[in-house]
């Protein structure tokens, strides 16, 4: 995607794998920065921090983590520490825990002296793959919600997001606006509505995002999403996911599951766009997904008041049109994602559930 009519990635390899480069996403939208992780502590650190944030994004700088604590230290005890650091870095998006778990199958049983570059590789296969998957994302995404395009032309088609689920929050193209950056560059009219998505107000960094590419965006406050909905003002809710179940319940930023209700009401569209890498195949009960509480700070400032501060929440599969993977677009239930999925449902099911908490 395009910064100032410079394509960008979201993470990039620096120097002959001793970093990778990231932007930094705490300073944005004022200023665009970028930072350097040269070590375990650094991609820990990142991931906690919110420097990085989105869940494709969190995998892959996971996975360049535990290459980078090889490097340093191939040993079994440095393996697991590495793993169990990241992972617990933050709890409820799967891809972390399924990245690092790749990682760990690819070094097992391998000399100590290899491990380094194994892992190196297996972290820039997932990054590419992650791209890939998003850009097939875009595709499927875009041949079905091109069907919502408003008859007559005379006006765009009207899409209301949640959060950042766009290449910031991946490596590039991203989930939920996949579809929207393809439309937009294959001439259609779009214009995106981008919910604020307080306390920490990440829809700042979609419209940053919008605003740099081109597409026609305005911000919209938390809650004045349903009174959009109410007025006809939205064709479609288009949203990314940090984790779904394999039943098709699908967990988000907080705020998601009140935009589907409010879709549901106002028999609007309520799609989901996320590779099957967040798909957990072992989770059944979406109450057992881990839901992150953050700091009191982030509301309150210094004031403090109790506060009840969950990062996310979860939308019963019920509520979801339909989910969008690079597979293709599958109904939110577990028949219809299981065969979309293939056999990847029985190759990664075990260890998705195991490694994302």
């Amino acid at each position: 995607m395009r910064v100032a009519g410079v394509s960008r990635r979201a993470i990039v390899e620096a120097g002959r794998g001793e970093g990778v480069v990231i932007i930094d996403q705490t300073l944005l939208p004022g200023r665009l920065a970028l930072a350097r992780l040269d070590s375990l502590d650094d991609a820990v650190r990142a991931i906690a921090s919110m420097q990085v944030r989105g869940a494709p994004l969190i995998g892959v700088t996971a996975a360049y983590g535990v290459a980078l604590a090889l490097r340093v230290d191939p040993s079994d005890g440095s393996l697991a520490r590495a793993t169990a650091s990241l992972r617990g870095s933050r709890p409820t998006a799967i891809n972390l825990g399924w990245a690092v778990g790749r990682i760990e199958r690819t070094v097992e049983g391998l000399a100590p002296s290899a491990r380094a570059d194994a892992a190196w590789q297996e972290a820039r296969a997932i990054a590419e793959g992650e791209l890939a998957a998003c850009e097939a994302i875009g595709r499927h995404g875009a041949e079905l919600v091109r069907a919502k395009l408003p008859g007559g032309g005379d006006r765009p088609l009207s899409v209301l997001t949640h959060c950042n689920a766009g290449w910031l929050a991946t490596v590039d193209w991203g989930t939920a606006l996949a579809p929207v950056y393809r439309l937009y560059d294959e001439g259609v009219p779009v214009h995106v509505w981008v919910s604020e998505t307080r306390p920490r107000n990440q829809g700042l960094l979609t419209a940053w995002e919008l605003g740099q590419h081109g597409v026609p965006f305005t911000l919209v406050v938390d809650n004045a999403a349903g009174l959009l909905f109410q007025q006809g003002r939205v064709d479609l809710c288009l949203v990314g996911a940090d984790r779904i179940t394999r039943r098709g319940d699908v967990c988000n930023k907080i705020g998601t599951s009140l935009k589907a209700l409010a879709a549901r009401e106002a028999g609007v569209p309520f799609y989901v766009a996320a590779p099957a890498s967040t798909i957990d195949w072992a989770l059944d009960d979406p109450a057992a997904i881990p839901i992150e509480e953050r700091a009191a700070l982030e509301v309150t400032g210094d004031a403090g008041f109790p506060v009840f501060n969950p990062g996310f929440d979860v939308t019963p599969a019920r509520h979801v049109t339909a989910i969008i993977t690079e597979r293709g677009v599958s109904g939110a239930s577990a028949p219809e994602l299981a065969a979309l999925a293939g056999d990847q449902a029985l190759r990664t099911g075990r260890g998705a559930s195991t490694s994302g908490g």
